[in-house]
């Protein structure tokens, strides 16, 4: 008899085999393509842990035999091998080939993937077409302490979580209809709009398409933003030796008439106090982090991108030292046992002075937030704590921040005390403002990842005179509202209901990779107008986070055992084949409308900076067809330096046959052509290059970004000659040279 236990993850399989074996019967194989699985012994029966990396299998349109190439609308799908559909997941076939020789060994099966639609779909599909099985007990888990999976093992369900795997096949085959579907439709579009050039693949999605035009919304509201002037009074008084602004009572005046009146009527008189008003308030601890919460503030932090703090997340999670990362939970329930996370905490150096603290409370109560999650509590470290020396420098900084957090919450409220001071100015009252820390409660578990303002004023009474040092009247204007950033945005999304905890980070993503939008400050570039205006001309649905949130709500009842998942399948079909019916009477519309945009977004990206020899020209990015590589280049070097005009205009006379140069049939490489501009600089040759929108300090040139693949990106000039690059290689010589002595002395 052998049991099978499937997992998501090769360091899962480890620790799970690691904690259920029986002492001295644990073995590790691997086979020739270095992939592990586990055997052991439990309650004298045989068990195998098996894993999947990630989904072993998706789903690919059917093919037929009048199906010839891209074409929309596609509704017929089966699930394939991954490495089939995807040539990104050809990695996962030697484990696919493992777990589909081994798996059919078995006589019992256990499902131990994380436990939500994701996790409970990747098992389905492994248990449907390896193992050949309609049916399986469960383990639950959210951690990977030994403690905890012993315990799932023991209170193991006996069968699968059916109404999970149903919710989550339904949005597997929602995400897949509505991306296939809206990405061809929108990808052949442009391609038949052009002959040459204008090929891409565009994107949109059942939640990439809201999302996308979420954005827009926010850039339109910047550019239709018209600053409104405002004036303020400032007040810079001397207390203790310290000069301290205070504003006019009245904050912002919109007329400016008013405010000279004021300022005159203020000017080189001394201030004398007229009253003062302490008022103590209490802050309340932060609430525990769901995915979305501790996404969010990483990016404030640290600005990890939430793809980037999700992996780190997921590596401290395989390792066992935090709780499961994707929950919606701000929930932490007495079972997860408060007290031996808090003492293991303790052991660790970082916390051994906070962690006892919270430990000596009479009650352990964490301030909880009102979301909930079914299937997992919050974020949380585990007492399995890590070696912090052997922790990478980003995986360290979350997790201390998840420790910090963690603790924070059992703490009592902050205690602070305002202090509100009304200084008379020849009848004109102004406002000083001190804050002060009574009691810092929470945030001395949490800092440095709290900031408090501190403003200690003396006691002062009513008639207290007050030296005034300064005072100035200030001419401003409204901001435009700000942009969002990679972590306000998932706020927002969340907020909306568009998406899940899994999946707003890669939808994300996706919206960069598409170059529908550029920067941390999320800016929509010129292709990702033109997508949102032209589904929002022809095609509205595709963008609607009503659509969309309803398709959420079906997919809730489909986990309430209140719809079925075919009717919602049906239900997505129609919808979409009315959308694209009408998408394709306003193809071609829509083709040319996007290869507008196409070329000239492309441009954007080619641009570098202003040209500082010719002042006319435009740096941009070339690809020489006679060295085969890429250089920055004068735009002007195609416009003549006689006439002024490019190439195909040139009005000069040919030296060859005497006619227009730029409309004789002579082969430009036989005509002498005359540039306006020839200025060029090499450029890296391997990497994606992008403009900073900014000139180097020291040359002037302008300053790129270099993105390779496995490393950090760096900055630099253009300018191969500029004075910042002196010292460039001379530190890699330099360790090379250590390696080199370091290597004749092992020698020796």
């Amino acid at each position: 008899m052998t049991v099978i236990i499937l997992t998501e993850k090769p360091d899962a399989s480890q620790r799970i085999a690691e904690a259920l074996a029986e002492k001295g019967t644990l073995k590790k194989h691997t086979d020739e393509n270095n992939v592990s699985y586990y055997e052991f012994e439990r309650k004298k029966k045989k068990h195998l842990v098996l894993c999947a990396v990630g989904h072993l299998f998706n789903l690919s349109p059917v093919k037929n035999k009048n199906s010839g190439g891209w074409s929309y609308p596609i509704f017929d799908s089966e699930w394939k091998p991954s490495f089939i559909v995807r040539k990104e997941s050809q990695f996962s076939k030697k484990y696919y080939d493992v777990l589909e020789k081994m798996i059919k060994n078995g006589s019992e099966y256990i499902v131990a993937t994380d436990y939500d639609i994701e996790g409970a779909v990747i098992a389905w599909n492994v248990m449907k077409f390896l193992a050949n099985q309609k049916d399986g007990r469960r383990m639950k888990f959210s951690t990977l302490t030994k403690d905890e999976l012993i315990d799932s093992y023991e209170n193991m369900s006996k069968h699968l979580d059916f109404p999970q795997v149903e919710a989550g096949l339904t949005r597997h085959f929602l995400d897949w209809l509505w991306g296939i579907n809206t990405t061809r439709a929108l990808t052949l579009a442009l391609k038949n709009s052009s002959e040459k050039g204008g090929f891409a693949i565009l994107s949109s999605g059942r939640v990439q398409g809201p999302t996308l035009s979420m954005l827009m919304e926010k850039e339109l509201e910047i550019r239709k933003f018209k600053p409104t002037p405002f004036w303020q009074l400032v007040l810079s008084v001397l207390i203790k030796g310290k000069i301290i602004n205070c504003l006019h009572e009245k904050e912002k005046f919109w007329k400016k008439e008013e405010a000279d009146k004021i300022f005159t009527s203020s000017k080189g008189k001394d201030a004398v106090v007229k009253g003062v008003e302490k008022k103590e308030y209490k802050q309340s601890p932060p609430v525990p982090f769901n995915t979305t919460d501790l996404q969010a503030e990483a990016y404030a932090q640290f600005k990890f991108s939430p793809r980037q703090t999700l992996s780190i997340a997921e590596s401290l999670y395989q390792a066992g030292y935090i709780s499961y990362p994707r929950s919606s939970s701000q929930k932490l329930p007495p079972s997860i046992n408060y007290q031996k996370i808090l003492k293991a905490l303790a052991s660790l150096s970082s916390y051994e002075k906070l962690a006892p603290e919270i430990l000596s409370k009479k009650e352990l109560k964490p301030n909880e937030g009102k979301k909930e999650d079914p299937a997992h509590p919050a974020v949380y470290p585990t007492w399995e704590t890590p070696d912090l020396k052997k922790l990478m420098a980003q995986q360290k900084k979350l997790y201390d921040i998840i420790v910090k957090r963690f603790l924070a919450v059992f703490a009592d409220d902050a205690l602070r005390e305002s202090m509100n001071v009304k200084l008379d100015v020849n009848g004109n009252i102004f406002n000083l403002v001190g804050k002060r820390t009574i009691n810092p409660g929470w945030t001395k578990f949490y800092a440095p990842y709290t900031a408090t303002e501190e403003l200690i004023l003396p006691e002062m009474k009513p008639g207290d005179k007050i030296k005034v040092k300064k005072f100035d009247m200030l001419s401003k204007q409204t901001e435009p509202p700000g942009r969002y950033s990679q972590g306000s945005i998932l706020k927002e999304l969340e907020k909306r209901n568009l998406g899940t905890k899994a999946t707003r980070a890669e939808i994300l993503q996706t919206l960069y990779d598409r170059k529908y939008i550029v920067g941390k400050s999320i800016q929509v570039t010129k292709l990702g107008e033109a997508v949102v205006k032209v589904l929002k001309d022809y095609s509205p649905e595709i963008l609607s986070e009503d659509l969309t949130r309803h398709f959420e709500k079906e997919m809730d009842d489909v986990y309430n055992e209140k719809k079925k998942k075919e009717e919602i399948i049906e239900e997505a079909k129609g919808t979409l084949e009315k959308i694209l019916k009408d998408f394709k009477k306003h193809e071609k519309d829509i083709g040319k409308k996007l290869l507008e945009a196409l070329q000239v977004s492309r441009e954007d990206e080619r641009t570098l900076g202003s040209c500082l020899n010719c002042k006319t020209g435009q740096m941009k990015v070339f690809f020489s067809r006679f060295t085969k590589k890429r250089f920055a280049g004068c735009s002007n070097y195609f416009r003549c330096a006689k006439c002024g005009f490019t190439r195909t205009a040139c009005k000069c006379k040919c030296e060859i046959c005497g006619g227009v140069k730029g409309k004789c049939k002579c082969a430009w490489k036989d005509k002498k052509w005359l540039p306006s501009c020839q200025t060029g600089f090499p450029l890296p040759a391997v990497g994606m290059i992008t403009s900073m929108n900014k000139q180097c300090e020291v040359c002037g040139w302008p300053m790129i970004q270099v993105w390779r693949k496995g490393s950090r990106p760096f900055r630099m000039c253009i300018n191969h000659l500029c004075k910042s690059k002196e010292d460039w290689g001379k530190n890699k010589n330099k360790r090379v040279r250590k390696k080199v002595s370091v290597q004749a002395k092992e020698k020796k």
